[in-house]
């Protein structure tokens, strides 16, 4: 499990879409060249075009060998500038982040 935040100013929003830059293909992207293994995220949520994540929840599965800290500083040495690995906790593998959320909180700015 992993809590990310990013600044969605030049992003489509957080779920994939074909010919578009999205947060969870530049996630996926990073996870993929770090650890040499084709990953898939689960997000707790989906944020639209433009809209930013402070403590964005998501979910992986890896064979990864090493410790967590060093999975987060490569990852966040390979993502863009506006994407952050904020913390990375093992998890239940059953977790699922948007089944197993407790709360979740919004802040619109205009």
């Amino acid at each position: 499990m992993a809590v990310v935040e990013y600044d969605g100013t030049d992003y489509a929003g957080f779920q994939i879409q074909k010919n578009k830059r999205t947060i969870q293909g530049e996630i996926e992207r990073a996870l993929t060249k770090v650890t040499q293994e084709e990953i898939r995220i689960v997000g707790a949520g989906r944020t639209d075009a433009g809209v930013h994540a402070r403590g964005q929840v998501i979910a992986f599965r890896t064979t990864w060998r090493r410790s967590l800290e060093e999975l987060q500083r490569a990852l966040n040495a390979v993502l863009p500038r506006d994407i952050a690995v904020r913390e990375l906790t093992p998890a239940a593998e059953d977790f699922h982040p948007r089944f197993g959320a407790l709360s979740r909180e919004y802040r619109y700015t205009i």
